[in-house]
């Protein structure tokens, strides 16, 4: 079974076993203190952990997704290429995602691809988010950028509402 390791997996203690184990170059970048430094090291320099990139049609899909569930706005470059990299290994064969972070575990869920957490317990429900008006209810595209509604000028939050997934 290959394992993608996000960043949180290191800082929170995960010691990768086996030979399967994968990270993107933007993981390793993250990574500031000693201790889950030296394990990436370790695992790198031992055959455990292999650096490998997305390909670009998995991103597409990651980015296809992640628009339409709204996690866009909350995931970073590196996340988006730790799901990328999950999407490509994926497609030849099982692989599950070693992350405490919800977004991604999210993300994860909704296409359909296997995680694991260090610490937390993981996610419960699968959820999408919209940008709504607090005053008209007025519901934005994830992409728009203006804190204040158009229409009426009150504040634009961003809603999570539960999937249907």
């Amino acid at each position: 079974m290959k394992r993608v390791l996000d960043a949180s997996a290191f800082i929170n203690g995960y010691i990768p076993e086996g030979t399967e184990n994968y990270t993107v170059k933007s993981v390793t970048d993250e990574i500031r203190d000693f201790k889950s430094a030296m394990v990436l090291e370790r695992a790198l320099s031992d055959g455990r952990l292999r650096i490998m990139e997305p390909d670009p049609e998995s991103m597409r899909e990651v980015d296809e997704v992640t628009s339409r569930s709204g996690d866009a706005m909350r995931l970073s470059s590196t996340d988006r290429e730790v799901i990328g990299l999950a999407v490509s290994l994926k497609k030849r064969g099982g692989v599950t995602v070693i992350t405490d972070d919800y977004t991604i575990q999210n993300t994860l869920r909704i296409l359909g691809i296997d995680f694991s957490s260090v610490l937390t317990s993981g996610i419960k429900e699968t959820y999408q988010w919209r940008k709504i008006c607090t005053g008209c209810r007025r519901v934005y595209p994830q992409d728009y950028r203006f804190e204040e509604c158009e229409i009426c000028g009150s504040e634009i939050k961003k809603k999570r509402y539960r999937s249907r997934r």
